[in-house]
């Protein structure tokens, strides 16, 4: 029992060295997420972290650049995977500029049909302005009228105005 209460003074020195080197050799990083979560641990945050939400993270060594062209010429640190955070918000924006093209691309089509359409409605009416034969209308009473030279004439015209934008 003597043994244990007597421990020389360069052991206990020795176990304190080692339980302080411990303590700086786990570099601990504390933050707080997105969702109010405190979250502990040796890798940095996410970098959509802000800073003011980073409670804790170890003491780094910066070594000073002697000019800017050594900075410029120094090769770029050698940069890990993309962490999940990266790859959600990488993910998310080729989505939405996916489903951006789709939309643009549905438009299109839809634009494409609509003129296509109109186009074949004025080609019909001009094909028959042309054709000679008499056109009715119906007036407000719901009688038939038939069109006058001139009435045929501006619609004719109408017609060749409308088909100039479907070349």
């Amino acid at each position: 029992m003597k043994h244990f209460v007597r421990l020389p003074a360069r052991r206990l020195l020795a176990g304190f060295a080692v339980l302080l080197s411990a303590n700086l050799a786990q570099a601990q990083y504390v933050w707080i997420d997105a969702k109010g979560v405190r979250q502990y641990s040796d890798r940095p945050p996410p970098p959509s972290t802000p800073a003011n939400k980073i409670l804790k993270a170890p003491a780094r060594q910066l070594l000073p650049v002697r000019d800017a062209e050594q900075a410029a010429a120094a090769p770029a640190p050698p940069q890990g995977p993309p962490a999940l955070a990266e790859r959600e918000a990488d993910y998310r924006k080729r989505a939405k500029d996916q489903a951006e093209r789709e939309r643009k691309e549905t438009e299109e089509r839809q634009r494409k049909t609509e003129l296509a359409e109109h186009c074949n409605s004025a080609r019909e009416a001009k094909a028959q302005l042309e054709s000679g034969v008499r056109i009715a209308d119906m007036n407000r009473n719901g009688e038939p009228t038939f069109l006058s030279d001139e009435e045929r004439a501006q619609r004719l015209a109408r017609a060749n105005r409308l088909l100039d934008g479907c070349r």
